[in-house]
Parts: structure tokens; sequence; C-alpha cells
């Protein structure tokens, strides 16, 4: 019986082993995928794409976004004004429309203007033509000689094509007709047709977001990260 029991314990003792080593190989083995998976996120060169910035921090170093073209980060954010070259007046009481995402704009100059809302400050804008008028769009401020400067996060001053030129052509292509397309990522997505709303309830894996879309509203449900259900948002 002594005997029995011994041979039972070992047997036991055995079994156990086999299976802690089982369980330490699928630990092992999904941790490596994990691993893997983080890996291949880390890779993602767009996260290694550092776009250059201005930092403007009065009127004269603004002027340096006249050196070269500019083009829109974030679509349908931005207002733009009439502007009298004439007169180098800025008409504040309504706007004229929004930036376009990624719209290319020359800077002809940087100036100051005053709005009727906000008398005691001054807003400093950029002014641009398009389609053979003149129209300024504000870029920072200044009150009491402290200048606030936003430009660096609304506009470009590289060439975002070259920028993100690892991105296949037919996704370039779809981003300049401004449409999505399944397989874009969600920063593909704003560049096309602006940023959108997170709506409630989704995580990192599965998500949807609303985009206002300049007025033609669109909903959009990613997987991982890539667009899989593109849809007519709800108008606002």
């Amino acid at each position: 019986m002594k005997e029995k029991i011994q041979i039972f314990l070992i047997l036991a003792m055995v079994v156990a082993g086999i299976r802690l080593g089982i369980i330490f190989y699928e630990r092992h083995d999904d941790s490596i995928l994990q691993a893997t998976k983080q890996q291949a996120h880390a890779l993602n060169p767009d996260y290694y794409v550092t776009p250059k910035k201005l930092y403007p921090y009065d009127l004269k170093s603004a002027k340096r976004l006249t050196r070269q073209p500019v083009w829109v980060k974030v679509g349908y954010a931005y207002s733009y004004y009439a502007y009298d070259a004439a007169t180098h007046r800025v008409n504040f009481s309504h706007d004229v429309g929004k930036l376009s995402p990624i719209q290319k704009l020359e800077i002809k100059d940087v100036v100051t203007g005053v709005s009727a809302k906000d008398p005691g400050e001054r807003q400093i804008v950029a002014v641009f033509d398009q389609d053979g008028k003149s129209y300024a769009t504000p870029i920072g401020s200044e009150k009491n000689g402290d200048y606030r400067f936003y430009s660096d996060d609304m506009l470009f001053i590289e060439d975002p094509h070259q920028l993100y030129k690892h991105w296949p052509a037919d996704v370039w292509q779809a981003i300049d007709q401004h449409q999505v397309k399944p397989g874009m990522n969600e920063l593909q997505a704003d560049f096309a047709i602006g940023i959108g709303l997170l709506e409630t309830g989704g995580d990192s894996t599965d998500r949807t977001l609303d985009y206002p879309n300049g007025g033609k509203p669109l909903s959009i449900s990613y997987h991982e990260g890539r667009a899989v259900e593109i849809r007519p948002g709800a108008a606002s």
C-alpha cells in the first residue's frame, strides 16, 4: 500500500509538472504574440512623422509663413473672412466659409485686425487669395504686447504628400478628393474630411466616429484602426 501511494504521488507530481509547463508555454506564447503586436504598432511609420514648426512669437516672425506654401491640418475647423487689400481691413462681421482639409494656401501677408466682438484684442490674420479674391484667416492674437499663436497647430509648412509619402497613391487620391474608403486609418480620414467625434461605447479596437464633413456628415466605424464601414451620418 505504501508503495502504491508513493507511485500515485509521483505520477501526480509528473502530471502537475506537465500541466505547469503547458501553462508557462501558453503564457510565454501569448506574451510573444502581444509583444509582436505592440512592435508592429510601434513601427507604424505615421508615428515617426515630425512636421516642422515655425514657433512665431511676434508679427515679424509670423510673416515667415509667406516664404512657402502651407496646408491646412484640420479641415472645416477654421473660418476665413473677406479682406480688403486696399484698406487692409478684415470683415469680421461674418465668415465666408471654413478652410478645407489639406487645403493649400499661399500666404501673401500676415497683418492685424480688430474684431467688433473683442475690440481690446487684435486678431493676427494670414492673408491669402482664392478665386481671384483676398481673404484672411486668424492665426493668433495680440493684447497688450502679449502674442498668442496657434498657426503651428493649424498649418503644415511642408507638403503633407511628402511628409506621408509612405501612404499608397490610391489613399492620397481619395484624400485629395475628400473621400474615405475602407482600409484607411483615422489620420487619413481626418486628412480627407476633417476631424471626427468619437461615439460613446467604443474602445481602441472597435470604435465609431461621426464626421461633420463640412455639412455632409459621415459615420465611420473602425476595427483595429482601419475603416470597415462608412455610411451617411445624422444631420446636425
